[in-house]
């Protein structure tokens, strides 16, 4: 079982994100309901942001509940953002303990009032921590989240603000929900399944995909350390020959 220890610091990925899949299915062997699964998620989410702290990760973001959750039955919904809500209220004085500085992307005015606020009130209060950035994505989708972008920039472009012939992939990047975070080195998707779903579909252009067959709620530390040592075994050439990093 890998540990701690075995991470390479000189090879440590910048930015980590997950798609924590299995909360349901997870819940149904075991003959319970699925608010079950995601009852015991939030628990796992608690785990990985503290290992995430200890290896020294700067970046993480989770998968929290994306654009096509809001086709879920309305108790699943309610049930997820009552778990959210009440796991803010708990973590805040972890994440002020840990120095981690809380984040969101989506469009979170879609959540339900209390979970809006909620949100609002921990990202002030960890605002001045300076360690690790755990960001959510809530109410995410890439797609909706890249139409964003586009109606911002062509409101500019219309406006005489921006230029066409101006626009590149700065201008892009600015007018995305991770303009303040840097591109995803590492992405890891629990439960055996091999989509992006909608994920971060720009800033995973050069990320190292890493799929693992184990439901989000068993998902542990030594998970996450192995997949870490994975991506450092792999070689990064971002278009360019082995010869040419040599």
């Amino acid at each position: 079982m890998e540990t701690i220890e075995e991470i390479d610091d000189q090879k440590m990925p910048r930015h980590i994100a997950i798609i924590m899949d299995g909360n349901g299915r997870w819940a149904k062997k075991k003959g319970k309901l699925r608010v079950f699964g995601h009852e015991n998620g939030v628990t796992t989410v608690r785990r990985t942001v503290e290992s995430s702290v200890k290896i020294g990760l700067d970046y993480l973001t989770l998968y929290t509940f994306s654009t096509e959750n809001w086709n879920r039955p309305k108790f699943e919904i309610d049930t997820l953002m009552r778990l959210l809500v009440n796991s803010l209220k708990k973590e805040l004085e972890t994440f002020n303990k840990n120095n981690v500085r809380f984040n969101t992307i989506g469009d979170i005015k879609a959540l339900p009032k209390n979970a809006y606020q909620e949100l609002l009130e921990v990202m002030e209060k960890t605002k001045e921590n300076t360690g690790m950035t755990l960001t959510l994505a809530l109410s995410y989708g890439a797609r909706d989240e890249m139409l964003h972008a586009v109606k911002q920039i062509a409101t500019k472009v219309k406006n005489n603000i921006i230029s066409p012939e101006n626009i590149d992939e700065t201008i892009i990047n600015n007018h995305l929900y991770t303009h303040n975070l840097p591109d995803v080195d590492l992405l890891i998707r629990t439960s055996g399944e091999h989509r992006i779903s909608n994920f971060l579909l720009w800033q995973i252009a050069y990320a190292e995909l890493y799929f693992i067959d184990v439901f989000w709620p068993d998902f542990k530390e030594h998970h996450l350390v192995k997949a870490i040592i994975d991506y450092q075994n792999r070689e990064r050439r971002f278009g360019k020959t082995s010869e040419q990093l040599n």
